[in-house]
């Protein structure tokens, strides 16, 4: 993997980058659809090629339970088997761990836990995971980390921050090691965890950096805290980590978040929000969220947004859209996912081009002052 900078914003820390993977090039900042199970729900890949995804983000704990890494090993890697050709980040799975598992035990060595499918126990050590996304043949493969819940102590937060650092260095020497065993060039990120304490997120990110991971996500926001408290660690953290290497906000998604962590220096993004939310009938536009259920859609004829060019709003009407909605025609979901993607990835191509154009500032002040008029 090979990232490159080509400009910051000039006045703020926003930056237009690209990263070289074996499947294809990757221009930042990027959103990466959330693909849990090597799927987008109610998604095809050839959709996702349709409105401009550059990379998918999959779930390593998830695919391991189901239908296992050596499967998806023996299909040729992860891109072969779902279709879908292009990047693929593989997530540890710590976080799913934590919350899905009724029964787990965290020990130094890893984590001991139960299947939400079907109960059955097992045990994952960092090397497990390292080998697991080999198998899976993910372009990027995150370290096993320890992610703490908000609010927490002080020691509660320094014990997963010393864990996640020695995770992260066994992490790497079994990456190393097994360099062998991978179908195309993988790369490695480690995960900056240390809650909401500047000391933690601050020893967290010197020691990894000592490690020379080529790239750093930022993990443990977005798990309850004040937004005031998520931007400050995101800030802190972006002006610690090396500026040669990509920058990636875990599982942070509302528009107006993402915006801000770009303007803090942040490269990628995910969050289950855009595809979430439209099976549930919420959609996203430049003038804001509404919810297609509402009946002042009953007989509005007009596209979601008018401004928007992806298949949904070239083809139907709020009104339609509505109905499908309420005589529960699974279309809906297809089409409102489809639309609420497109409006994501549009909105961070729109804030690259305003990097490279130096005005992101203005930009995104803009952007929000007409997505907030109906929120």
């Amino acid at each position: 993997m090979n990232f490159q900078l080509l400009k910051t914003d000039a006045k703020s820390a926003a930056r237009a980058g690209q990263i070289e993977t074996a499947h294809g090039l990757i221009e930042t900042p990027v959103f990466m659809p959330v693909g849990t199970q090597a799927s987008v729900k109610a998604i095809s890949p050839h959709d996702l090629d349709e409105i401009g995804a550059q990379i998918v983000l999959a779930n390593m704990y998830h695919l391991y339970l189901r239908p296992g890494g050596l499967i998806i090993q023996n299909a040729g890697g992860i891109q072969k088997f779902s279709a879908w050709h292009r990047p693929v980040l593989t997530d540890s799975g710590g976080f799913q761990i934590f919350s899905l598992s009724k029964f787990n035990r965290i020990y130094d060595k890893g984590i001991r836990f139960r299947s939400h499918i079907d109960g059955s126990e097992h045990f994952l050590s960092p090397e497990d995971v390292v080998r697991t996304q080999r198998r899976l043949g993910s372009d990027i493969m995150m370290v096993l980390d320890e992610c703490v819940p908000y609010p927490c102590e002080y020691e509660e937060a320094l014990i997963a921050h010393k864990r996640t650092i020695e995770w992260a260095q066994k992490s790497l020497l079994t990456f190393s090691r097994t360099e062998k065993d991978s179908m195309h060039n993988q790369a490695l990120f480690a995960i900056v965890q240390g809650s909401t304490y500047k000391e933690l997120r601050q020893q967290s990110a010197d020691s990894l950096i000592e490690l020379d991971f080529p790239g750093y996500a930022i993990g443990g926001l977005s798990v309850g805290e004040p937004k005031s408290l998520m931007y400050e660690m995101t800030a802190l953290c972006t002006d610690l980590l090396p500026a040669d290497k990509p920058r990636y906000l875990m599982g942070v998604g509302k528009p107006e978040d993402i915006l801000n962590a770009i303007e803090y220096g942040v490269d990628m993004f995910d969050c289950i929000l855009p595809t979430r939310n439209g099976r549930n009938g919420t959609v996203f536009s430049r003038y804001g969220q509404f919810n297609i259920k509402n009946a002042q859609h009953k007989e509005d004829y007009t596209p979601l947004d008018d401004s928007c060019d992806c298949y949904t709003c070239k083809t139907f009407s709020k009104s339609y859209l509505r109905h499908l909605f309420t005589a529960k025609e699974l279309l809906v979901l297809r089409l409102l996912s489809l639309h609420n993607l497109h409006f994501y990835l549009h909105m961070v191509r729109q804030a690259r081009k305003a990097i490279l154009d130096q005005r992101y500032s203005e930009w995104k002040t803009l952007f929000l002052d007409s997505y907030h008029q109906n929120n």
